[in-house]
């Protein structure tokens, strides 16, 4: 669940808000766990579905990045320092992409201090829909172009652009990457399918039957 917890042992002392250099300086283990919100560390909602349509997104992207050298696509180690307002707020969107243009060396190590153009959300069944809905606000005020969130109970997508009201879709519609990933498109049913391997399966009446047949 998504809440917010009692600061680390030597992490600082007292009740004081951190900053992102204290999350820095947090054993890369432990960090990898939490968001920065306001000074305040948020434990990250996370699950085996979650990261496994996650993967396929990445994967998807990557296929086309490798295509059309369009830009960098960056999984959720990737901190981001980039929200107007609130300097000590860090957040790791589970997958971001960053057009090659606005790619600058200085990115290659820390916080990347501006904001991407892709961001994807994939809610965890412990996701709390307060801080969903703040993760929300926070990249489109920030300057995110493209922002899909991925809910895999409900298997849809919400897309959310720059001065538009956000649209779901379902299965049977297809994700597109729009002016931030021209060309790009994947069906939403695809990008579930790696649920099927997580849902038990039924045994068939044959294999029940050898089941319960002893051994001679």
């Amino acid at each position: 669940m998504s809440a917010v917890l009692e600061v680390p042992k030597g992490v600082c002392e007292g009740k004081r808000l951190l900053t992102p250099e204290d999350l820095l300086r947090m054993p890369k283990e432990e960090r990898r766990r939490y968001e920065l919100v306001d000074g305040q560390l948020v434990e990250k909602g996370m699950a085996a579905t979650s990261s496994a349509v996650g993967a396929e997104l990445i994967y998807c992207l990557l296929n086309y990045v490798r295509q059309t050298q369009a830009g960098l696509v960056l999984q959720s180690e990737q901190g981001y320092q980039c929200f107007p307002g609130t300097p000590r707020t860090v957040r790791f969107p589970d997958v971001s992409f960053i057009r090659r243009e606005r790619l600058r060396p200085e990115m290659a190590e820390g916080y990347i201090q501006v904001a991407p153009d892709l961001v994807v959300e994939v809610l965890s069944p412990n996701d709390v829909i307060r801080e969903v809905s703040r993760r929300i606000r926070d990249y489109l005020e920030a300057g995110v172009r493209l922002l899909w969130v991925v809910d895999c109970e409900a298997r849809t997508v919400q897309v959310y652009r720059q001065g538009r009201q956000g649209v779901i879709l379902t299965e049977a519609d297809e994700l597109e990457g729009e002016e931030v990933l021209p060309g790009f498109r994947v069906g939403v049913r695809e990008l579930f399918r790696p649920l099927a391997l997580l849902q038990p399966s039924e045994a068939t009446p044959s294999q029940q039957s050898s089941e319960g047949t002893p051994a001679s």
